[in-house]
């Protein structure tokens, strides 16, 4: 897949306010500071697009970014789709009130969102598996929302831990999980993991109409 465009849209409060659900979308969330931002703008190759920060917690509504792509640099046989940024979940400092505002917007997008072709849960692979991490995919089991696991930041630490803390939080997985969800291992800084997130895209995007 090859992205010709990748602009900001709109940022909702409510999923009731978000785009018409008139093309294929994907969304990206994952614990505060586990790169989500810059995991993005690496997919888009536009460092420009989402706006990264220090500061855990700045994403805190539902952000639409509306993409252009091709099979191949200059074919003309373009799709449209939304990527979507998603409120982090962790240790942002914001009031309990806030917090529970956040869990219920996101709840209602990821639940209601009728167009909604995959969710990317983004994982920080420097670490051991997070309890915080595993709650959140079983809820999306619960729910019955597709997900793959992302697995960031691989090239922050030796492949060693990084091969330890991704085999040991699908382990944790197997608990509960009879068949694991696919994953993909990444770096926003040497652009690991692109294509493998892209292909998914386009594989999703082709059966779109399929599934209304």
């Amino acid at each position: 897949m090859h992205i010709q465009q990748a602009v900001y849209l709109i940022s909702s409060p409510e999923v009731e306010k978000c785009p018409a659900p008139d093309r294929p979308e994907y969304a990206f969330i994952g614990r505060s500071n586990v790169g989500k931002s810059s995991l993005i703008n690496m997919i888009c190759r536009n460092q420009k697009l989402a706006k990264t920060s220090g500061s855990p917690g700045k994403t805190q509504l539902i952000n639409h970014f509306n993409i252009i792509s091709s099979s191949t640099e200059g074919s003309k046989d373009t799709t449209r789709w939304y990527l979507v940024d998603l409120p982090g979940y962790g240790f942002a400092k914001v009031s309990q009130n806030q917090r529970r505002q956040w869990e219920k917007m996101i709840e209602n997008y990821l639940r209601k969102r009728e167009n909604l072709g995959m969710v990317f849960v983004l994982i920080d692979s420097r670490h051991s598996p997070q309890a915080i991490d595993l709650q959140f995919v079983n809820q999306l089991g619960e729910w019955e929302v597709p997900f793959t696991l992302i697995f960031t930041k691989s090239d922050k630490e030796i492949q060693r831990v990084v091969s330890k803390n991704i085999r040991d939080f699908l382990d944790a997985m197997r608990e509960t999980w009879q068949f694991l969800p696919a994953h993909v291992v990444t770096s926003a800084v040497k652009g690991t993991g692109r294509k493998q997130i892209l292909d998914m895209i386009a594989e999703s995007n082709s059966s779109f109409g399929e599934r209304r």
